[in-house]
């Protein structure tokens, strides 16, 4: 795809599928394949696959390709599929390239492994990975990865650098960054589904959801409402599902994902555990999520 039709593209909702893992920590690919057909029922405007609530850096180059094909073969071109890369230059370009001849329709660059690199280096980095492919680039900042309005402004040059995905959650550092770098990038909102209101808030129409795992129709209502900045629906949405979920996850690290995941099998979509150094939920917390789900009859 090319990058200026895959921006075209990103407009409302994108889905960060989880990878099902079996018992003894296999990939579960049929467990993917039946999560996708159900998830792509609704009108999600693109998956990432693998990312972070798809346990990206858990996966070995193979996994993640296995993934990649897995996810283009159900997609069927009806969305465009998204993949991340990261770890470090060579894994991330080897990622991407493996992933361009799969078919994949963009690359979502995640930070690279060394938390204190100087801004140099990180420009280096993220110029090789959009280098490797034509496709269409976006840089997932997150965790250390907290720049500035000049820093982005510099990484705007890369010519196939097409969006930018907030994963910091400061809205104000966000807003200074919207406003120096302007229409030359898309903006996302990355931080999760309980930051919508204030993403919107900046005039952003695109978000990244985890929880389109469990409940998609909650997540395009969350775009649909904070669109049209419907305060009163939205704010029940964030009160009734949203915030008690991240309240929830927000209990343990690694949370993010070993929720969403005990949510799904509870559903009956395909979870599974997840791969340390994340931790599963106890057998408790699964009881007290059973009892959390029974109010989400509406957005099922």
């Amino acid at each position: 795809m090319d990058p200026q039709e895959l921006r075209s593209r990103l407009h409302g909702v994108i889905a960060f599928p989880v990878t099902p893992f079996k018992r003894d920590l296999t990939l579960n690919l049929e467990g993917l394949r039946s999560n996708l057909e159900r998830l792509l029922e609704y009108p999600i405007c693109a998956v990432i696959a693998p990312g972070g609530t798809g346990e990206m850096y858990s996966l070995t180059p193979a996994e993640h390709l296995q993934v990649v094909q897995t996810t283009l073969e159900v997609s069927g071109g009806r969305v465009p599929v998204l993949t991340a890369v990261g770890f470090n230059q060579q894994l991330a370009v080897e990622m991407a390239n493996q992933s361009a001849a799969a078919g994949i329709d963009g690359i979502l660059a995640f930070p690279p492994y060394y938390p204190n690199a100087d801004d140099e280096g990180m420009r280096k980095y993220y110029s090789a990975i959009a280098a490797a492919t034509p496709l269409g680039m976006l840089i997932y900042a997150r965790d250390w990865t907290n720049f500035g309005p000049s820093m982005v402004e510099q990484l705007a040059g890369i010519p196939n650098l097409v969006a930018w995905k907030d994963g910091i959650g400061d809205i104000r550092r966000y807003q200074m960054i919207i406003n120096r770098v302007g229409e030359r990038l898309h903006w996302i909102g990355g931080a999760g589904d309980d930051l919508a209101p204030a993403y919107y808030g900046l005039g952003i129409r695109t978000y990244t959801s985890s929880l389109a795992n469990i409940a998609p129709k909650l997540s395009l209502e969350i775009h649909n409402t904070a669109s049209r900045n419907d305060t009163e629906p939205l704010n029940h949405l964030m009160s009734e599902y949203v915030v008690p979920h991240y309240t929830f996850r927000a209990r343990r690290k690694g949370y993010e994902v070993s929720v969403v995941k005990a949510m799904m099998d509870l559903v009956g979509l395909a979870g599974g555990p997840v791969r340390p150094p994340l931790v599963n939920v106890t057998n408790d917390e699964v009881g007290e999520l059973k009892q959390l789900l029974e109010t989400w009859g509406p957005v099922l």
